[in-house]
């Protein structure tokens, strides 16, 4: 019941020298509009909400901005109407890439979108050409601080699916339909996460040890990610560390 997650390693090194905060900023602002639209703007009875919250604060947005993304969601501001849209392709490769977006003029994002992949040496595909390869997961992290066994007993009593153990933190993995029950239960335990929040996993991943495509592949993901309409980017890429070292995005 444990493991490592490259990919997730390769996100979180990348979020941590991310200095475009206001992209940053405006990414975790449309998921708090989006959550209170659909949900109302109560954190407690809100669950994609609270956990927005969290992720926000995490992130550093400041109070104000959070109160003001939830009012406009819940009605009342004028709150922009955005949509969850899912692209996919190919990078480099052979790479299989997942983006989910949220955007108010879907023909903008989609050109930007296929204008990258052209760029960096991909091809943007049809839906499900790609996304089949990846499983939807809710993803649960903590620090390290948190004793590991304790946090590996309760996790698998309230019926997660995995627990890994990573150099920076302790993930545990769950199904999308008891995402919730886990976040919760676990912090009935007294167990506080770091994240929250719903990703995507690959099934298989692909060897890039050739810097020059590794390059591409990385190049092509930040510039993804660098999007203000794009919010989650995923990749069944496996980059060894001395390649990704190399890299220069």
């Amino acid at each position: 019941m444990s493991g490592h997650s490259k990919w997730a390693n390769i996100k979180n090194k990348k979020a941590k020298t991310d200095s475009q905060k206001a992209v940053v900023f405006q990414k975790y602002s449309r998921e708090l509009i989006v959550a209170a639209r659909l949900g109302g703007a109560d954190p407690a009875g809100n669950f994609r909400l609270r956990t927005a919250i969290e992720k926000a604060k995490a992130a550093g947005l400041p109070n104000d901005n959070i109160k003001r993304a939830i009012e406009k969601g819940a009605g009342a501001g004028a709150a922009e109407n955005y949509e969850e849209l899912t692209y996919e392709g190919y990078a480099a490769g052979g790479v299989a890439v997942v983006l989910e977006a949220m955007t108010d003029n879907r023909n903008r994002t989609a050109g930007d979108v296929r204008s990258i992949f052209t760029k960096f040496n991909g091809n943007l595909g049809e839906t499900n050409c790609v996304s089949w390869m990846f499983d939807k997961k809710g993803s649960i992290e903590f620090d390290t601080s948190v004793d590991f066994d304790k946090l590996f007993e309760a996790a698998i009593n309230l019926d997660a699916e995995d627990v890994q153990e990573d150099d920076d933190c302790y993930r545990v993995i769950t199904s999308v339909e008891n995402f919730q029950a886990v976040t919760e239960g676990l912090e009935a335990e007294g167990f506080k996460s770091t994240t929250a929040e719903f990703t995507r996993i690959p099934q298989n991943t692909i060897g890039i040890t050739d810097v020059k495509t590794a390059t591409s592949v990385m190049r092509l993901i930040d510039r993804l990610e660098e999007l203000d309409d794009v919010q989650n980017v995923y990749a069944n890429c496996d980059i060894p560390q001395d390649v990704l070292q190399q890299v220069e995005v």
